[in-house]
């Protein structure tokens, strides 16, 4: 920290799914324990500790999912986590805001990344986003100036949120 000259910022942004087609009676314990702990554990403990050395002004952004609000019977734990996401943003960012530290969240939709490939079927890659509003998966492109806008000063009044990426389907 003392040769960087700090932590301003903070992107959480660890996730894994895997879609179980028979939705929870495939779900393992195992998945459930690599899913859980690696989009809300992951999320907890880099938030804790960074927290402890950010100074005001600071922001820590967390990677939801619109699974949060829309969630697939296939990505049930997943969608259990981002909602989770959600609500630890909320928290948080009450907890956080009298030392002037913001949190907040940005919600993609179905953006293509290497995520999609690694776990979803092949045979469903094309139809991967064609259900959203605008009918097709985003860009990582078009996903960013999300984070930057939340980064910056530009948004130095906002704390608790989440910004929808989603394409054009309801976050709620």
């Amino acid at each position: 920290m003392e040769v960087l000259g700090g932590l301003d910022i903070v992107v959480n942004n660890a996730a894994f799914q895997m879609a179980q087609m028979g939705g929870i009676a495939d779900i393992t314990t195992d998945q459930f324990d690599r899913v859980l702990k690696t989009n809300l554990y992951a999320l907890f403990w880099i938030s804790k500790h960074a927290a402890a050395v950010m100074g005001a002004g600071s922001t820590i952004i967390n990677t939801t999912s619109i699974q949060a609000s829309n969630p697939s019977p296939e990505l049930l734990d997943y969608a259990t986590t981002k909602a989770g996401i959600v609500a630890f943003t909320k928290g948080l960012a009450g907890d956080l805001a009298g030392q002037g530290i913001r949190v907040n969240a940005v919600a993609p939709g179905p953006i293509w990344t290497p995520l999609i490939p690694a776990t979803m079927p092949a045979e469903k890659y094309g139809e991967f986003g064609e259900t959203v509003p605008l009918g097709r998966p985003g860009q990582p492109a078009e996903l960013a100036p999300a984070y930057v806008f939340l980064a910056s000063n530009e948004s130095s009044y906002i704390t608790g949120e989440t910004i929808a990426v989603t394409g054009g389907t309801p976050f709620n």
